[in-house]
């Protein structure tokens, strides 16, 4: 491999040739040899090159930099955005935890490439752009990483997370009108409870969606206030004046999204509660959908020994060794995506825990967590949704099977008979293995006309 020699403040580094980045970026990567394969996600990345393509066109505005500048700065931007540099961002996100070295080799990589954009070889006579002083400009990694976190966040739960919530609370909500007159018997503590419809079940899961929801884009307007701005500790040191409003409003038409400048740079630096806020209403999701998965695979268990009230898709064959067997997989994969999100909400909790005085550093971890959290989300919605719930049907001769055979519909007798001769019929019911019309009878509490006019699990819903 071929090198060339790079120059920081620390002295020279060599660097591959064919590469863009230069001496910081090449430090971090030899100095976090971290888990290879965590690297700082491609959405940082991508949120770093908006702001960077900002922050240019803010500073030319304000008279701070030079028009060629800030177009090849905004050409090279779009490149990253368009993917055509994705190998030139190796590190890892195990670095310090301002970002710094994330932050160093965007500007690396703009300016170099800027330089052979203009026709010049990297380190070829004087750098056209340099990049610290001009792909930097106005900037600093303590307002930088935590803006691209935020970007990266706000795109991935609005463009990502929420339309895959979104298709799933669709299905749900349709399949609960669907099934709104399918009577099946209830279930709490695990045990038989009173009749409710299959659809009166399935709305309970859609209800938890849309609350889900609710609350998830309750958070949005505080994860669209950018850090940009701040600079090293809130106070905007070298900057013009208007730059952090004019910045945010660069960074909203480029991502076509609200960001809008925070209000108090000094949270926004040193606290990431809005990482912390919006990953909670993930974690709330998580919860939702570790219910709702879990009760389906419950209810569509057997096919013959279990409870068999639903029929759920059957995708793929389940065993190695039995032949035949089909597994509820969408729901195993839905509830292993759940715990991921809940301890990745450990993480991001520990991790907003850490802003000491005027900088937290935990910022690349809570970023990494939090984008894995929102994918997740939104692509396994989409999964369970598309080869599991749309195609929930309801096994109708089982539920009327379980119904019949439930003791729990002794409660319709309460009002008549009052609940300690109800519950000597249920109990003598189970011990006989006789049915409750049977034992209701014989006790001489009812007729069979009046159990027939009384215990009727339609009216029971």
């Amino acid at each position: 491999m071929k090198y060339r020699i790079e120059k920081d403040t620390m002295g020279e580094v060599q660097v591959p040739a064919d590469k863009y980045w230069g001496a910081q970026t090449e430090r971090s990567r030899n100095n976090f040899k971290i888990g290879p394969s965590a690297s700082m996600p491609k959405e940082i990345i991508e949120g770093f090159a908006y702001l960077k393509k900002a922050a240019a066109y803010a500073n030319y505005d304000l008279g701070v930099l030079p028009i060629e500048k800030r177009d090849a700065i905004g050409a090279v931007c779009d490149e990253i955005l368009e993917g055509k540099l994705d190998d030139q961002f190796p590190l890892v996100i195990w670095q310090t935890g301002s970002g710094t070295q994330s932050n160093m080799n965007v500007n690396e990589v703009i300016a170099n490439r800027a330089q052979v954009l203009k026709g010049f070889e990297i380190g070829e006579g004087e750098q056209f752009i340099k990049a610290n002083d001009d792909v930097n400009k106005s900037q600093s990694s303590n307002d930088t990483f935590p803006t691209g976190m935020h970007i990266a966040a706000y795109k991935m739960v609005v463009e990502t997370t929420i339309p895959g919530v979104e298709k799933l609370h669709a299905t749900l909500a349709k399949k609960a009108l669907e099934y709104k007159d399918v009577v099946k018997i209830g279930r709490t503590h695990l045990m038989d409870a009173t009749p409710l419809t299959l659809g009166q079940e399935i709305s309970g899961y859609a209800a938890q969606l849309a609350f889900g929801l609710k609350a998830l884009k309750n958070t949005l307007a505080h994860l669209a206030e950018i850090a940009l701005g701040g600079t090293a500790v809130g106070t905007g040191l070298n900057t013009p004046k208007g730059y952090d409003v004019k910045v945010a409003q660069y960074i909203a038409e480029f991502t076509k999204h609200p960001f809008i400048t925070a209000e108090n740079k000094f949270e926004a630096l040193a606290a990431h509660d809005a990482i912390v806020e919006t990953h909670g209403a993930l974690k709330q999701l998580a919860v939702s959908l570790n219910k709702i998965a879990n009760d389906v695979r419950m209810l569509a268990s057997g096919p013959r020994s279990g409870i068999g009230e639903i029929h759920i898709p059957e995708n793929e064959p389940g065993s190695s060794i039995m032949p035949g067997k089909v597994n509820p997989t969408q729901c195993e994969a839905l509830t292993m995506v759940c715990a991921q999100v809940i301890g990745n909400d450990m993480a991001i909790a520990v991790g907003g825990m850490q802003g000491h005085y005027e900088l937290n550093v935990f910022k690349p971890v809570m970023a990494a967590n939090f984008l894995q959290s929102a994918q997740l989300l939104g692509d396994a919605c989409v999964s369970f949704d598309e080869h599991c719930a749309q195609g929930i049907e309801p096994n109708h001769k089982r539920i009327k099977e379980l119904v019949d055979n439930s003791l729990m519909l002794v409660t319709a007798l309460n009002t008549k008979i009052g609940y300690y001769k109800a519950a000597e019929i249920a109990q003598t019911a189970h011990k006989n293995g006789t049915t409750l019309k049977e034992e209701a009878v014989r006790l001489g509490y009812v007729s069979p006309e009046d159990f027939d006019s009384w215990v009727k699990p339609e009216d029971m819903v």
